[in-house]
C-alpha cells in the first residue's frame, strides 16, 4: 500500500481520490460503519423513511470549491439544489431578514439595502477570486483585486467598527452568517466566514444535496474505487499504518497513535492544542410544514435563529467563556424545501438544527431549541413527532474529530487558518516521517470543500513520490 488515509470525511476522501488518480495504491480506514465523517446521512431510528444529516446539511462551498469544481459533483450524479432563499434570520418584534440569491431583492427588503450592497456588492461581482482568496493555500500570491476588496471589509466587520453596516435587520442577517465560525463577535474569524458565505449566498447559492449530504462522500468513494482504492470500515487506527499516512483526524489523535515515537517538541505542541466551543445537535422529525409568523420564512431552507445582532454577540461571548447562553445561537435547515424526496409517505420530514454551547457541554438542548422555534412559529411543538438529540459531549461518538463538540476541529482561529495546529511552513506536513494532516484543523479550515485534502495530497505526491497533481475531472 502506497498511501493510507485515516478518516473518510470529505477532506480525507479528496486526498485519497487525488492519490489514487496519480496511480498510487490507496486505502482509506474509517472507524465508523459508514463513510463521510461530517457529511454522513443516516435514517431515523423510528421513521426510516426520514433521514438525518449527522453533521453538515447545507453546502455553500460545494459548488464554489476549486476541488469540487474540477471533480464536478453534478457530472457524478450528485444533484445540488440552491433554493431562492439562501438563508433567513427571524427577528423578535421585526419582520425577518431574508438573504435571497438575488442581491437586488435582498437589498429591496432590508431597511437599509444600500448598506448591504456596499458591503457585499463588490465581493459578489468578484466572488470567484474571493473564494480563491479564502480557500487558497495562504502561501501563494492571492488574487490582488479580491484581496483589496476583501481586506478592508474584513477589518471593519471584524472590529467594533462593524456597525457601519446599517439597519438592525442587515446587521442580524450578516451576524447569523458570521456565526457559522463559532467565534466571539466581532472578530476577524467570524467576519471572514460571514463575508465569504454571504457572497456565495448571492452567487452560487447555498445548495442542498438530493438525498442528503451522504451523496458527496459516496461520489468520492465511487471514484476512489474506480481507480483501485480500497475502503475499510469499522476499524479504529491505534498504531501507525506502514508507509505514507494522511490523517483526516483531529491533530491530538496523533498523540495516541504515535505515543513515544512522536518527536518531543511536536508532542508538546499538540498537548497544548485547544479546541473551541461546541454544538449540541438536535434533529427533529416533523409531521408537516412549520407555520411561521412571517410567511416569507416558508421558503427558507437555512435559518439562523439567534435573534438580533446584540443577542448573537452576547451568546457567543457566553459560550466562549464557558457559560450556556440563555438564548443560544441556533442554526437550522429544512432540506425537504430543496429536496422533496426527504418527505416520507406519511408526510414526515427532517428538521436539522444545532445550538452553540460551551465545549464538552453535557446538556440536552432539545427543549431550548423548541422554545426558540415557538417564538417565531407558535404551534411548532405540535408538529414534532420525533427528537434525536446529542449534546456536545456526545458528538465525538459519531465523529471522533468533533472533540467536545467542536465542529471546526479547533481550526476556527486566525492562527490555524495560516499555520494549522503547529507553526510550520507547510501545515499539512508533520515532523513525523511520512505522516501528514488533512482535517479541518489545517488550512483553509472547516467546511465541505475538500481543499485541505487537496493541499495535503499535493504535498504527499511531490515530497514522497515526486509526482504532480493528476486530472480529477469526471
Amino acid at each position: 500500500m502506497d498511501v493510507t488515509v485515516v478518516g473518510s470525511g470529505p477532506n480525507g476522501l479528496a486526498a485519497a481520490v487525488i492519490c489514487a488518480r496519480a496511480g498510487l495504491a490507496v486505502r482509506v480506514i474509517e472507524a465508523q460503519p459508514t463513510v463521510g465523517g461530517g457529511a454522513r446521512t443516516l435514517p431515523d431510528p423510528e421513521f426510516p423513511g426520514v433521514s438525518h444529516d449527522i453533521c453538515s446539511a447545507v453546502h455553500p462551498l460545494a459548488l464554489a470549491s476549486p476541488f469540487f469544481a474540477e471533480f464536478d459533483l453534478p457530472a457524478r450524479g450528485v444533484t445540488l439544489t440552491a433554493p431562492e432563499v439562501s438563508y433567513a434570520n427571524p427577528m423578535p418584534g421585526h419582520p425577518a431578514a431574508i438573504g435571497y440569491r438575488d442581491l437586488d431583492r435582498t437589498c429591496d427588503e432590508l431597511d437599509d439595502g444600500a448598506s448591504w450592497r456596499r458591503l457585499l456588492g463588490p465581493l459578489v461581482d468578484d466572488y470567484a477570486d474571493v473564494v480563491g482568496l479564502i480557500l487558497g493555500d495562504k502561501r501563494s500570491l492571492p488574487p490582488v483585486a479580491a484581496a483589496l476588496r476583501f481586506g478592508p471589509r474584513l477589518l471593519v466587520q471584524g472590529s467594533p467598527a462593524w456597525n457601519t453596516l446599517a439597519g438592525e435587520d442587515a446587521r442580524a442577517l450578516f451576524s447569523g452568517v458570521a456565526a457559522h465560525a463559532i467565534s466571539r463577535m466581532p472578530s476577524l474569524v467570524s467576519a471572514g466566514a460571514g463575508l465569504m458565505l454571504a457572497s456565495l449566498a448571492h452567487t452560487v447559492g447555498w445548495p442542498i444535496p438530493t438525498g442528503g449530504s451522504q451523496a458527496i462522500p459516496d461520489a468520492l468513494v465511487a471514484d476512489l474505487r474506480a481507480h483501485g482504492g480500497e475502503v475499510v470500515l469499522g476499524e479504529e487506527v491505534t498504531d501507525p499504518p506502514p508507509g505514507v499516512v494522511i490523517y483526516d483526524t483531529a491533530p491530538t489523535a496523533l498523540l495516541d497513535i504515535y505515543g513515544e515515537r512522536m518527536p518531543a517538541g511536536y508532542a508538546r505542541t499538540l498537548r497544548r492544542y485547544r479546541y473551541g466551543p461546541g454544538v449540541a445537535k438536535v434533529d427533529f422529525v416533523l409531521s408537516g410544514d412549520i407555520g411561521w409568523r412571517d410567511e416569507r420564512l416558508a421558503g427558507a431552507a437555512t435559518l439562523h435563529l439567534g435573534g438580533e445582532r446584540a443577542m448573537m454577540a452576547r451568546a457567543e461571548r457566553d459560550i466562549a467563556a464557558g457559560r450556556h447562553a440563555e438564548w443560544p445561537m441556533i442554526l437550522a435547515a429544512l432540506p425537504h424545501l430543496a429536496d422533496p424526496g426527504r418527505i416520507d409517505a406519511q408526510g414526515r420530514r427532517p428538521l436539522w438544527t444545532y445550538a452553540h454551547v460551551p465545549a464538552g457541554s453535557p446538556i440536552d438542548q432539545a427543549e431550548t431549541v423548541t422554545k426558540v422555534f415557538e417564538r417565531f412559529a407558535p404551534g411548532f411543538r405540535d408538529l414534532v413527532v420525533g427528537v434525536r438529540s446529542v449534546p456536545a459531549a456526545g458528538l465525538s461518538a459519531h465523529n471522533a474529530n468533533l472533540v467536545g463538540g467542536d465542529i471546526g476541529v479547533g481550526g476556527a482561529n486566525m492562527f490555524s487558518a495560516f499555520t494549522g495546529p503547529a507553526l510550520r511552513w507547510n501545515p499539512w506536513s508533520t515532523p513525523i516521517p511520512q505522516a501528514y494532516l488533512c482535517s479541518s484543523a489545517t488550512p483553509p479550515g472547516s467546511g465541505v470543500h475538500g481543499m485541505a485534502g487537496y493541499y495535503a495530497a499535493r504535498t504527499v505526491l511531490r515530497r514522497e513520490f515526486g509526482l504532480g497533481l493528476p486530472t480529477i475531472s469526471a
